[in-house]
This record gives structure tokens, sequence and C-alpha cells, in this order.
């Protein structure tokens, strides 16, 4: 067994799943492993509210929920930069991974699955999640934010009306973009925009 993580280190988890079974073996893996579950849902509404409320180090959300599915909660929580998304998905899903990537989920569990799977994509989400807002700290001046936003804008209306991609969406491919080939989100965007005014821009490598 793994060793678990030091009181120091513990992560704080918010699980949101429907089926109770699944959220109570997910809650107990974690726990096994030094995570504290610090929130449940059963739907994607009650998981974004609980999100805002408790600011966890992490959310694993389950694809097909009531009310808002997995895709939109992601959306939502990674959207507002609240934490690093995991997504649970059945294996006859596969084909809505890359949709999971593109609502901004770092990493994504197939089930049925075991502790030794869940720990290296909790541990990819988290790293993930810290090289990207690496990136986004880079530049510290207000000016230089406020440009940077703005060549940011453009790009992702560029990405929207070329794709179209959500805002969301659209943001989520400049970051991981950037985070992919080691430069700036603005150097990102200001090529973004030169290729899609003299033609579409190439996706990035998966």
């Amino acid at each position: 067994m793994a060793e678990t993580q030091t009181d120091a280190e513990r992560r704080r988890v918010l699980i949101a799943e429907d089926e109770a079974l699944i959220r109570l073996d997910l809650a107990e893996m974690l726990a096994e492993e030094g995570y504290e579950v610090v929130g449940e849902a059963g739907d994607g509404e009650t998981a974004v509210r609980l999100a805002e409320e408790l600011k966890p180090d992490l959310v694993i959300l389950d694809i097909k929920m009531p009310i808002m599915d997995g895709l939109a909660a992601a959306e939502r929580i990674a959207g507002a930069r609240i934490a690093p998304v995991i997504i649970l998905t059945a294996f006859s899903q596969r084909d809505l991974v890359e949709r999971a990537r593109a609502a901004g989920a770092m990493a994504y569990l197939v089930k049925p699955f075991q502790k030794s799977d869940l720990v290296p994509a909790v541990e990819i989400a988290l790293s993930r999640y810290s090289e990207i807002a690496a990136l986004e700290s880079e530049v510290a001046g207000l000016t230089d934010r406020l440009e940077i936003r703005k060549t940011v804008e453009r790009a992702k209306g560029a990405l929207m009306t070329t794709y179209g991609m959500t805002e969301p969406q659209a943001f989520k491919w400049i970051q991981r973009t950037a985070m992919d080939h080691r430069m700036t989100m603005k150097e990102v965007a200001e090529r973004i925009l030169a290729e899609t005014a003299g033609g579409e821009v190439a996706r990035p490598a998966t």
C-alpha cells in the first residue's frame, strides 16, 4: 500500500457522483490514500455550489448526473479557476473524453476503476493544474495582464468562430497549447490570431 500523505499535504477533495455506492467506494479509496473528502454531491448543480463554498484542491465529477451533467459542471468549476477536475466516464462514453478535456478536465477515469487507477489520475490532475497556474502567474504587471487579456480574448473569439468552441473551451485550448509547447499564453494567442487571419489554425497535439 502506498504511503499516505502527511496532514500538511492532505488534499481536500469534492466528489460528485449520482450513484451512492460508487460515491462511497470513491470516498473510501481517497481516504485510504490520505486525501480528505470535504464534500459529496449527487448532481452537477450541487457540485458547483459546493466547489464555490468549500474551495477544494480537487473535484471529481461523473459525466452523467441529473440537473447539470459533469461536463457542464466542469466548465463552471474550471472556468472559475476553483480547482482541477477529474471526470468519471463509463467505458461506453470514451467518445466524451475529448469533450471533457475541452470542458477543462485535467484527467479522467474510466469506470470500473481501482485505487491503482485513481491515485495517478489525482496526481496528474493536480500537477497539470499547478503548471497552468504557474503559466498564468508569469506576468505580474497590471498593464501587461490587461494587454494579454485583450490578446487572449481576441484569440478565443477566433477559435470560437473557426471551431464553434465555447468560451471556456477556447481558453482551455490556449492554456493547454501554451503548456504543451512551453510558450506563454500571449505567444499562443498571437500565433492563433496570425494564423486565423490567413487560414485555419492547427489544433494542438493530444
